[in-house]
């Protein structure tokens, strides 16, 4: 019996899953635990990781320490993603974490980390032979086209929900100027990958704390008191860009009293919507299927196929 652990330290948030593997390949998870920090906020033009973000992550892995330190059979793979894989000071970070937990970080590209995203949605959702997986976090947007149930194409481009909110003064009341130069940008970005229009039409599948509250906001209009489950959860695109629309109009202040929108999240939805709602525009795609399950699932699902080999 193995306790593998996963630790994603994304741009946005840090979150651990603890599954016990059995001897007999059953799994179980034991634990889940989620942190915003906001490791990239005001990383800025120079890529720099930022005193207050660092010691935010400092605290919220020093927390996850004592979970796991108790744990026997202990594997763990700790993965950073965008915010340390684009930062300057990347080093001095990764030193100051090994110094303060005792955690050798492994910083993965895009590629690695859009692959990962693949597996934790295939394995564990319906999503049939061919569609488009997007996973926008904090700094980063992964795209994986699928076709005949394999990875076809994938990128990770360096635009998310803190970076282009930051950018384009999407946190609070956002002015119509903002708005229309904040997507212009991203629909560059997205038209620039050549083969995204292979995806015209497909099946939408779609995972990412920013796309993720667009189902959880979604879930409790259908049902406040006993919503249904995020994970397999299925949307209309037309219903995505009224909630989009309703979003832009309101202030952080009423984004924060929004049910289903955590409010740690308010200042940063704006801007984390932008790219799924292009992709849903421009490609004509008619419905979204929500995916809980990835990058952290898909190392398990990696870890566990390296072993059976």
């Amino acid at each position: 019996m193995i306790n593998f652990a996963v630790i994603d330290l994304g741009s946005n948030s840090v979150r651990m899953t603890i599954t016990q593997i059995n001897d007999d390949g059953t799994t179980k998870v034991t634990h889940q635990l989620k942190e915003m920090v906001r490791l990239s906020e005001n990383m800025g033009a120079e890529k720099v990781l930022q005193k207050e973000p660092i010691e935010r992550t400092l605290d919220a892995l020093e927390k996850f320490e004592t979970v796991y330190e108790k744990i026997p059979h202990l594997h763990i793979e700790a993965l950073a993603t965008a915010a340390v894989r684009v930062a300057t000071n990347q080093a001095e970070f990764l030193k100051l974490v090994k110094e303060k937990v005792g955690i050798d970080f492994e910083v993965i590209t895009g590629e690695r980390e859009a692959y990962l995203d693949f597996l934790g949605v295939t394995r564990t959702l319906d999503v049939g032979k061919n569609c488009l997986i997007i996973d926008t976090g904090g700094a980063s947007t992964e795209l994986i086209l699928v076709k005949q149930k394999q990875v076809a194409h994938l990128i990770s481009l360096p635009l998310g929900s803190v970076t282009i909110s930051q950018a384009f003064n999407l946190d609070n009341k956002i002015k119509a100027s903002e708005l229309f130069l904040a997507m212009t940008d991203v629909e560059k970005a997205l038209t620039d990958v050549d083969w995204l229009v292979d995806a015209h039409k497909t099946n939408l599948v779609v995972l990412g704390g920013s796309n993720r509250t667009l189902a959880k906001i979604a879930r409790r209009k259908i049902d406040a008191e006993n919503p249904p489950d995020v994970h397999g959860f299925t949307l209309s695109s037309d219903a995505a860009f009224t909630i989009f629309a309703e979003l832009v109009d309101l202030d952080k202040s009423e984004r924060e009293k929004i049910p289903g929108l955590a409010k740690a999240r308010a200042d940063v939805i704006v801007g984390g919507l932008m790219p799924i709602s292009l992709i849903l525009r421009t490609l004509h795609i008619p419905q979204i299927l929500f995916s809980n399950h990835g990058l952290r699932e898909g190392a398990l699902f990696d870890f566990v196929d390296k072993k059976q080999q």
